[in-house]
């Protein structure tokens, strides 16, 4: 069993009367029905439906305080709370940065209960083979991790085992600001509830997932050699047809725009990040349709 502890992650707390429904109003994973120590996959959007924040929201259970905490990028922390207390209006609500007090603690290559891990814990709500995420202090992370009997690791092998899973991470694999949910993938991996009410930029990814007019994607590929740097245009031929994202140990992501790629391969072009060819996957737990070409996940 390995562990790490994310230092780009902060934890934003939203508490009060008024707070679960509070965030169902604002966000786009279904709060109502989250129970203590269970999480959701969510994001904070524009009005015009593009991702401002995404993260993990957790309850608390009520003899541990209540509340619901945000694990989210650290860098948007103070910016995901900046813009929750605009929304907060007359709402029985307290929004706070926890960041310089509490971080996240990723387990992963065992099954761990969450009941079994101190703090507050729960299962990666994206894929479960990413395993287990705990918000404690820092300075426990080492302690917690021999309790639960695993090896503390660099956060490069779990960025590895992420990205071997095909799973995107905003501010490297895609933008904040410019980016719909669904080219980020989280229309895949429970980041949208599409039952629930309204929310901030309902209506712009209602429409998307309706009418199927996703047209770009954060996509696996695989390459072999070099690896490829982070922000190098992806090109079939002359043409460019996407963004190379995060890249390690021949696996790697790249926003592409599935079109432009669909003609390449159907005129035997290659896709290639500098010198490097990419040959793009389509991962087991996506459900959207690839262009023919794409190679089924190994």
């Amino acid at each position: 069993m390995k562990a790490t502890l994310l230092p780009d992650r902060g934890v934003v707390k939203v508490a009060g009367d008024d707070a679960r429904t509070f965030l169902h109003g604002l966000i786009s994973a279904d709060v109502l029905k989250l129970a203590p120590g269970e999480a959701r996959f969510a994001a904070l959007l524009t009005p015009q439906g593009k991702i401002v924040a995404d993260f993990f929201v957790v309850e608390a259970p009520a003899h541990n305080g209540g509340g619901f905490f945000l694990d989210v990028p650290r860098a948007l922390a103070k910016t995901l709370t900046a813009k929750l207390n605009i929304y907060k209006l007359r709402s029985r609500v307290m929004v706070e940065d926890l960041s310089e007090t509490l971080g996240v603690l990723a387990i992963w290559n065992d099954s761990v209960s969450p009941t079994a891990a101190a703090g507050l814990s729960f299962t990666d709500p994206r894929l479960p083979k990413l395993g287990l995420r705990i918000l404690l202090p820092p300075h426990r992370a080492a302690e917690v991790t021999a309790h639960i009997g695993g090896t503390l690791v660099d956060q490069q092998e779990y960025e590895a085992h992420r990205i071997a899973h095909g799973i995107p991470r905003g501010g490297v694999d895609f933008m904040y600001g410019d980016t719909f949910p669904h080219e980020s993938d989280m229309d895949q991996l429970g980041g949208v509830d599409f039952n629930k009410g309204c929310y901030v930029g309902q209506e712009v990814v209602s429409r998307m997932e309706h009418r199927g007019i996703a047209r770009t994607r954060a996509v696996p590929v695989r390459y072999t050699g070099a690896t490829p740097e982070a922000g190098a245009a992806v090109m079939a031929g002359e043409r460019q047809v996407g963004v190379m994202g995060s890249a390690a140990a021949g696996h790697g992501l790249a926003l592409l725009r599935l079109d432009r790629v669909a003609e390449a391969l159907a005129h035997g072009q290659s896709l290639a990040a500098g010198r490097t060819t990419l040959r793009p996957i389509k991962p087991e737990w996506a459900k959207f349709a690839f262009p023919d070409g794409f190679r089924a996940a190994e």
